[in-house]
């Protein structure tokens, strides 16, 4: 359609050939394809030029309009690729995106004025193709999938007590002797489980933990903790302001702390993401580079 319309409009095939960039023979054939898949003549053929025939006069309206039709489509999708706009749909636990993600959206759509953000919050593991998500926000060690992920900051993990609660219950000094304490524990861990915390460089001293509380929300525990019921361990976005303020107490054992294997944006497999999604994350990496926020 494009070989045509440009015929029609230069009166030759050499000059719409040269003006497409390909041979004459190239422009011949695509007019030719069109005639006999139509089954009528487009074009009068003289010596000189050539001229539209009824049928190529109704064809050409029609024609114009697709081609054009087809390159504001293709531009559409190509400023996708280049200008971020439209919904981007984020997953992310419920503690953290709404600790550390939703306090930044302002600043993000304030840049990116053409797009629109969907904060999900949610802790449970979702499927980003399969729920129509962008992209997620996940902590810890990935799964394996064909997914592609970009680390945006590494994750400690801090043991901590309230003040009230060790002066009442004494403080641990060794992993053994979190068996004599009451520990609040987080129902999610997909490794281990609820009754065992992990300790040392290589997470692999398990330790035995029971309490009289369980959640499947770190900042519950946190609150509990505040309120002098018990041991939590948490990563360190959840306690550090507490730390700080010293409405808890970090406890150092005979084995250290863990360290996740970090907080990542994950997104489907694509050669081309939307820039929505390369924006937003490169955002983010910018926003928790060299030191994320909580740990300034």
């Amino acid at each position: 359609m494009q070989v045509f319309a440009r015929v029609a409009q230069l009166g030759t095939l050499s000059a719409a050939a040269r003006a497409l960039g390909m041979s004459q023979t190239m422009a011949t054939k695509h007019i030719a394809a069109i005639e006999e898949r139509l089954g009528v003549k487009l074009l009068h053929r003289t010596t000189r030029r050539l001229t539209l025939t009824e049928a190529g006069r109704r064809y050409l309206e029609a024609a114009e309009r697709i081609v054009t039709e087809v390159q504001d489509a293709e531009a559409s999708a190509a400023a996708d690729r280049v200008d971020p706009r439209g919904m981007l749909r984020v997953s992310a636990p419920v503690s953290f995106g709404a600790r550390e993600i939703a306090p930044l959206l302002p600043e993000f759509t304030g840049s990116y004025p053409a797009v629109t953000v969907e904060l999900g919050l949610n802790d449970r593991f979702v499927g980003l193709i399969e729920e129509g998500w962008d992209l997620a926000i996940r902590i810890g060690q990935l799964a394996e999938s064909t997914m592609i992920a970009r680390k945006l900051a590494s994750c400690d993990m801090a043991l901590c007590a309230a003040p009230s609660y060790l002066a009442k219950s004494g403080t641990p000094r060794t992993v053994d002797d979190l068996a004599a304490h009451n520990c609040l524990t987080y129902t999610l861990l997909r490794a281990l489980g609820p009754d065992h915390w992990p300790f040392g460089t290589d997470g692999k001293v398990i330790v035995p933990i029971k309490g009289n509380l369980r959640a499947n929300n770190g900042d519950a525990l946190v609150a509990a903790a505040l309120a002098g019921q018990g041991l939590v361990y948490q990563p360190t976005f959840f306690v550090n302001a507490e730390l700080r303020a010293g409405r808890l107490v970090s406890l150092q054992l005979d084995h250290p702390t863990i360290q996740l294997a970090g907080i990542f944006a994950v997104y489907p497999a694509n050669r081309h993401p939307p820039a929505k999604v390369r924006a937003f994350i490169d955002f983010l990496v910018a926003r928790f580079a060299p030191v994320p926020p909580w740990e300034r």
